[in-house]
């Protein structure tokens, strides 16, 4: 596959310039943009009107595996912008769309999405701070701070949850609002460094004018937008974190063949065996279980079940590969020399990304169970083994 390669010849020998940020990062970054654009490997998921491949969800599954053994990937392939421009294209005024989205695709444009606030808990967005009133001009002009804002140092617009209406604890009344950067009132605080490397942020938002017609979706009825957002992100986070795990898997094997000692090969150790073992089971267990929420994503059907299942799964299985391959490395896989301590990283943040793991499985199991309590219809109405209820 033609992106496998891009990615593995291109992208990972960028990886410590990418990582360590600044200028120079940016402009390795500008170069690998130009040459997938050359390559005709540019946003390939995005639709074709705009600038993009049209890939359908379903067939770029395969794509964002090969893209994400990167974490860079994404960005360098041009399908990082996915999220936002789906939102918009879905959501946004017409004014809008045509004002920001083909700069989007492009690539032109950076965007990012702010919905976690220091003093709020992240799974409970009814908590939002952050206030919008309206303007005279028929905009409005947003309060709030925000963190771990992915890309927010560089974005040029911010997607902000912001309560417009109602007090706090009311699910009405939450609005997204898209939010230029090069505006007074508009800071970005800090860079917050994730494990110790770089790529999320804090912002704050001091009386921000939004212009009008830069809401997503209806004004109070913000978490609808989100919550669409939410399950097409955290599928397309597994799917990433799928690459970055079989990349960890193809480094446990590749070590596990070309190390030797006095007794031998590392391959022939049972102890080795076992680690290759059951880190093949975790990617072939867990594959089928991320493609399966595409697919229903893919077909416009609910998928919230798979959806957590994917997520959970996908993040598991990231750190146990991943420690693995660390584990037959030894002290080589704690070093600068291999991708293993990044991967390790990703790995862990992994379980707390787009909500930690305890509150898919909360949901999950809550969500199956109701097909079994009292006023459910019997076995008749609950799904087959395998597809739990929603």
């Amino acid at each position: 596959m033609q992106v496998r390669e891009f990615v593995r010849s291109r992208v990972v020998p960028a990886e410590r310039v990418l990582d360590a940020g600044g200028p120079e990062a940016r402009r390795a970054m500008a170069g690998l943009r130009r040459e997938a654009k050359a390559a005709g490997l540019w946003a390939l998921p995005l639709p074709a009107e705009l600038g993009g491949g049209g890939l359908t969800l379903r067939q770029y599954a395969a794509v964002a595996e090969a893209e994400g053994a990167s974490d860079h990937g994404p960005a360098a392939l041009g399908s990082a912008s996915l999220l936002d421009a789906g939102m918009l294209a879905r959501h946004a005024t017409p004014g809008v769309r045509d004002r920001y989205l083909k700069r989007l695709v492009a690539g032109d444009l950076s965007a990012s999405y702010a919905m976690t606030e220091p003093e709020v808990p992240g799974t409970e967005p009814l908590l939002t701070l952050t206030r919008a009133e309206p303007a005279p001009d028929g905009g409005w002009r947003v309060t709030g701070r925000k963190w771990f804002v992915s890309g927010a140092a560089h974005a040029d617009l911010v997607t902000v949850l912001a309560r417009t209406a109602g007090e706090e604890g009311d699910r009405d009344g939450l609005t997204l609002l898209l939010v230029p950067t090069a505006v007074p009132g508009f800071r970005h605080v800090r860079e917050i460094p994730v494990l110790g490397a770089a790529g999320q942020g804090e912002i704050e938002l001091e009386g921000v004018a939004v212009p009008p017609g830069h809401v997503l979706g209806t004004p109070g009825r913000g978490l609808d937008v989100a919550a669409e957002r939410l399950q097409l992100g955290r599928t397309l986070r597994a799917l990433r974190w799928l690459g970055q795990a079989q990349r960890a898997f193809d480094l446990l094997c590749e070590r596990a063949v070309g190390r030797t000692g006095t007794r031998g090969g590392l391959a022939a150790h049972q102890l080795v065996q076992q680690h290759v073992f059951e880190a093949l089971l975790a990617l072939r267990t867990t594959r089928p279980l991320v493609h399966e929420a595409v697919a229903l994503l893919d077909a416009g059907q609910d998928a919230r079940t798979e959806v957590g299942l994917a997520k959970v799964a996908a993040a598991r299985t990231l750190q146990q590969v991943t420690d693995a391959a660390v584990q037959v490395h030894g002290a080589a896989g704690l070093g600068p020399d291999t991708a293993l301590p990044a991967l390790a990283r990703v790995g862990r943040a992994a379980r707390i990304l787009d909500g930690p793991d305890e509150l898919h499985i909360t949901a999950v199991a809550r969500r199956v169970l109701r097909g079994y309590g009292p006023g459910a219809d019997g076995p008749a109405a609950r799904p087959p083994a395998g597809r739990p209820g929603r």
